[in-house]
């Protein structure tokens, strides 16, 4: 009996000193994990890498959007200004009926012929105006080289200095763009020398 009591007491005490070997849970994995610096090392580069993935996403997100908008803005433009070579040229059309209405108004009577010239004259600044061209304005406006184009100065002093006093061509816009700039003849003061008299010694 005694005996076997010995072997039971020595059984139990191999099974406990078995316990430190049992599995460790869960908690205490993540516990030891958590204090690996290796582990935080491997989520602090998973989380830059994501953060630099999103970044370019955003990149190509807005560079995606202003693509859209410069196409856009492309199309708009193309379609105010697809007449643009239409429109030129036939502005010389209308210089020439206003060349032939200015010299045929110096007649006494009009006649038929120039009343279908202004008729005419009349019809194509109608569908200039539909089209959105106009005329520069340019008489007794400041000179201004971005829609005027000086051909000649004269001596004025009634109005101030690169003032417009004469229009020899009218120019035209397209929307906002210049058709022809405006052909014109500007002022220019005249000076006046004043001698002053010397002091004699």
């Amino acid at each position: 009996m005694v005996l076997k009591e010995n072997k039971n007491n020595a059984d139990g005490k191999e099974e406990k000193t078995d316990s430190p070997d049992t599995p460790e849970t869960d908690e205490q994995k993540n516990s030891d994990e958590g204090n690996n610096p290796e582990g935080k090392d491997y989520h602090k580069g998973v989380e830059d890498q994501l953060n630099a993935e999103k970044d370019k996403v955003l990149r190509l997100s807005a560079e995606f959007e202003n693509f859209k908008k410069r196409k856009q803005r492309e199309i708009d433009d193309f379609k105010k200004f697809a007449n643009e070579t239409v429109f030129r040229q036939l502005l010389s059309v209308v210089d020439n009926l206003e060349r032939a209405i200015g010299s045929a108004t110096d007649a006494l009577e009009e006649t038929s012929l120039l009343e279908g010239v202004k008729l005419t004259h009349k019809e194509l600044l109608k569908l200039f105006e539909s089209f959105s061209v106009k005329p520069v304005e340019a008489e007794n406006q400041p000179f201004d080289p971005n829609f005027h184009q000086a051909v000649t100065h004269a001596q004025n002093n009634d109005v101030p200095d690169n003032t417009v006093t004469d229009v020899l061509q009218k120019g035209y816009l397209l929307h906002d763009r210049l058709l022809r700039p405006a052909m014109v003849v500007v002022s220019k003061r005249v000076e006046t020398q004043t001698q002053e008299p010397t002091e004699e010694e």
